[in-house]
């Protein structure tokens, strides 16, 4: 971490769970940034049978991997109490029950069963924000979670630990019209694109001799 004088404060990376059921969006902010991530791109083509080779039928899968660190010996440290009795327990299960559907979703879904009810959706989980700057707040879903507990307190609380996450980047392909994620993920192409835009500095000239035409 650079502490000179004047150096730029570095934004936090972050998961932001918004529940319709809870008006106050849940900010998991990472403790430590991660050092590297991982982005790959799946093209989705419009398959064979068009006649179109260069045709998209959608935006492409993109999935993201990184690793956070997770330290409570800061905390341990300062005294706090929470740090002391439970270790690094409550971060965890944060990120853990990004994969359970809510409690009091499936207690009404079982409820409906017991009342007859012939269908029964399965329990929906909130919107998750994957925000990594100000050009990249992306819908997705938590597809991996692993976790290498590295040390423990007497209470064998985990103290340090390593998690490794897996996201599913949500586009306007997967979720309805009136999904805020919809918005949010044709908001990011079109900055992409603006991006782009940027980059077209270089004309055929330079790669191209002279006034080489392509077509």
């Amino acid at each position: 971490m650079n502490t000179f004088p004047g150096s730029p404060k570095v934004r936090k990376g972050a998961l932001v769970v918004i529940d319709p059921l809870d008006p106050i969006p849940k900010v998991i902010s990472f403790q430590y940034n991660p050092e590297t991530l991982s982005r790959s791109l799946e093209a989705q083509t419009a398959g064979e049978a068009e006649l179109d080779a260069t045709a998209m039928a959608a935006p492409p899968i993109e999935s993201i991997k990184l690793e956070a660190d997770l330290d409570a010996t800061d905390q341990l440290e300062a005294g706090e109490q929470g740090a002391e009795e439970l270790g690094l327990h409550p971060q965890l299960a944060v990120l853990e029950l990004l994969l359970y559907p809510s409690t009091a979703r499936v207690i009404a879904n079982t409820v409906l069963l017991a009342l007859g009810t012939m269908e029964v959706t399965p329990p929906t989980g909130p919107m998750v924000l994957f925000i990594w700057g100000p050009q990249r707040i992306l819908p997705v879903r938590l597809t991996e979670f692993s976790v290498t507990e590295e040390a423990y307190d007497p209470r064998l609380n985990p103290i340090r630990a390593k998690v490794s996450l897996g996201l599913r980047v949500l586009s306007y392909h997967d979720l309805p019209l009136t999904h805020p994620g919809y918005a949010l993920f044709l908001a990011h192409q079109v900055t992409k694109e603006a991006m782009a835009m940027v980059a077209r500095a270089n004309d055929l000239g330079a790669v191209l001799d002279g006034d080489a035409q392509l077509f």
